[in-house]
Parts: structure tokens; sequence; C-alpha cells
């Protein structure tokens, strides 16, 4: 595991993620961005940053959770999650994630 900042439309996250998730999270700009990877579990987030109220927090970022729902995006892929990143003080959304599964 590595600590990385990731970043999002609304903010970043500091986050203890692993490699592969580095390289699924690097898209070849020199940031690492948070909806490249899967929802991150809330005790491998160290940090938060929103944009919308300039405010960093210690801890994890809050989730809200938009849909758990099984949805066939695909022949082969199924939408299991999609969700939001979101901020304690103002409830901005910092990024969205998604979770999906192969059929």
């Amino acid at each position: 595991m590595v600590e990385k900042q990731l970043h999002g439309s609304g903010g970043w996250i500091i986050a203890d993620i692993t490699e592969e998730q580095v390289k699924s999270a690097d898209l070849g700009v020199g940031k690492l961005f948070i909806a490249k990877i899967e929802k991150l579990d809330l005790e491998k987030m160290k940090k938060h940053f929103c944009k919308n109220c300039d405010s960093e927090f210690d801890g994890p970022a809050k989730i809200h959770v938009e849909e758990a729902k099984n949805e066939a995006i695909s022949d082969e892929l199924i939408l299991v999650e999609r969700g939001q990143y979101t901020c304690h003080k103002c409830n901005s959304m910092i990024s969205e994630y998604r979770v999906f599964s192969k059929k």
C-alpha cells in the first residue's frame, strides 16, 4: 500500500491504495484520479479536501450511495453500486465512484 493524493472534480482524497490502483488512477497527466478506482474503504482514506468550501479535513470523506442495484452495462459488465464521496462541512461532491463486476 502507498499513500497517494487522488483528485476529483470537487477536491481530493489522500488514501492508502495498492500499486494496481495507482496504475488505474493514472491517466498520464501527472495526477491520479479517484473515479478510475472503485469504492475506497473508509479506513484507507486519511484526508480530504473540498474545493467548494475550501476546507481540508482529517479522516475519510462521507460516502453517499446513489444506487445499489445490479444494472447490466454490457454483455460482460454489471454496475453493482454508484455513489459519491462528499464533504463533511458543505455536503458538496468531491468525486463519484462506481463498482462493477463481470458476468
